[in-house]
């Protein structure tokens, strides 16, 4: 008998590979034309490759790739081009900020004060929002990981030289938010991902995430667990905080309701009509808080006389719901599906406005182009603030207001159009341009 010994052994080796800096150019209307300024000088990353090597008898009969991390992220040679301006310099309060071509910038003090806060080229926009404080920007970044399509990511904007801090929560499409009147707390639900359109199967869960000041998690816990979200369960729920932090509302395609902490269950308010998109979608309605926690604004899905499908109905009214058992009252009809109420922050009695969207073809409302309106919160007042007569209608979102502040004479609402940041102030109705890029997709203001 012969006997063959094989020597077997396993190393690992480390390789470090540079990461090429991407350029980027954003043009500015606060440079003049033709000059350049360079934002920020490119620096290159490291990526750390280990192999795993299989050596038998001296001699390597395999290599693979056992792991890959980023050492140093590469930071992107960003250089400002000056562009004719016609926009005159506004003065806010808060900060705004604002997502355009993957990156996220902020303005404060006035609209020419801007810089770049994350310069990585790779935020999806799904999650975009400033702590009410304004300390820090909340935002989720695409995911290169398996099985991962996004990841949440906050950074502090007083801090000089802030670098990301990954909160190591993953695939958030519908929902993240701070909790007002809390220290670095935020709610957030999550899916998973699928190969299949939309890309997602909802969890319709709902996760409390607590960091310190350093950015380390201290506590994930549940509150809600994952459950099939009733009708259209698979696109996902959307929640709603109180402006004081007591209670959470949900929305779903076929109800609105509160969260019930307590026992980590939803109890609804409101049974909807679901629409039925025949696509890879689902309609869910938009919901707003009064500032004093009391009642429900929420876009309805109306039935329509005359068709066979009720789901298939064209018909959105934008109602208020007194809590705590009702009435659901009608506000306006017809506003179109993508209404988006959003309630301005409280100044002075009489002076809290609520701003929503109207399809310019409410029975088109899915493909329509919107107009910007405000009331008074028991719709009076009404008045159509954009566009100007014969403009182009706004896309659909929500817009956001100016925080309220001990000197303000004057709310902004701000909203995207073609691309850019405008403002419109209280005290004279009139749209004024801030930026001129034309590549923003998202804004806060806080």
């Amino acid at each position: 008998m012969t006997i063959t010994i094989t020597r077997v052994r396993e190393e690992f080796e480390q390789e470090e590979i540079v990461i090429p800096f991407e350029r980027q150019t954003v043009k500015n209307e606060n440079l003049p034309e033709g000059e350049s300024l360079l934002v920020q000088p490119g620096e290159n990353g490291i990526q750390q490759v280990t192999y795993r090597r299989l050596i038998e008898n001296e001699v390597e009969t395999s290599r693979s790739i056992f792991k890959i991390e980023i050492i140093k992220e590469a930071k992107p040679e960003i250089l400002m081009i000056g562009i004719q301006s016609p926009f005159v310099p506004i003065e806010i309060p808060g900060k705004l900020a604002y997502l355009t071509a993957g990156n996220a910038w902020l303005i404060e003090r006035d609209t020419r004060q801007r810089r770049p806060i994350i310069t990585f080229g790779d935020l999806d926009g799904r999650v975009f929002s400033l702590s009410p404080n304004g300390e820090w920007l909340l935002f989720t970044r695409k995911s290169n990981t398996e099985n991962e399509i996004n990841s949440l990511w906050v950074i502090n904007l007083d801090q000089e030289n802030a670098q990301p801090i990954n909160l190591n929560a993953a695939n958030i499409i519908h929902f993240a938010e701070w909790l007002p009147n809390r220290t670095a707390t935020i709610l957030y639900s999550t899916v998973e991902p699928r190969p299949t359109a939309p890309g997602w199967q909802a969890n319709n869960d709902l996760r409390r995430l607590v960091f310190n000041a350093s950015g380390r998690v201290v506590r994930d816990e549940s509150i809600i667990e994952t459950n099939a979200g009733g009708i259209y369960g698979w696109w996902g729920t959307s929640f709603h905080i109180s402006p004081s932090a007591n209670s959470i509302a949900y929305s779903r395609p076929d109800a609105v309701g509160l969260v019930n902490e307590s026992d980590g269950t939803l109890d609804p308010l409101i049974t909807l009509l679901p629409f039925q998109t025949r696509s890879d979608w689902a309609w869910v309605p938009g919901v707003e808080w009064s500032p004093d926690g009391k009642v429900l604004f929420l876009v309805n899905h109306a039935p329509m006389s005359g068709i066979n499908e009720p789901e298939s109905s064209p018909l959105f009214d934008l109602n208020a719901y007194i809590l705590p058992s009702g009435p659901l009252v009608k506000l306006v009809s017809q506003t179109g599906m993508f209404a988006y109420p959003s309630m301005s922050k409280v100044m002075k009695e009489n002076q809290t406005w609520l701003a929503y969207l109207e399809a310019i073809f409410p029975e088109q409302s899915e493909n329509s182009r919107y107009r910007l309106v405000v009331m008074q919160p028991d719709g009076s007042n009404r008045k159509v603030i954009f566009p100007t007569e014969g403009g182009t209608g706004l896309d659909p979102q929500k817009v956001v207001w100016s925080p309220a502040t001990s000197s303000s004479i004057q709310s902004f609402v701000g909203f995207i159009y073609q691309g850019n940041v405008w403002l419109i102030s209280t005290e004279d109705w009139q749209p004024r341009q801030v930026t001129g890029d034309n590549l923003i997709t998202r804004i806060d203001w806080k």
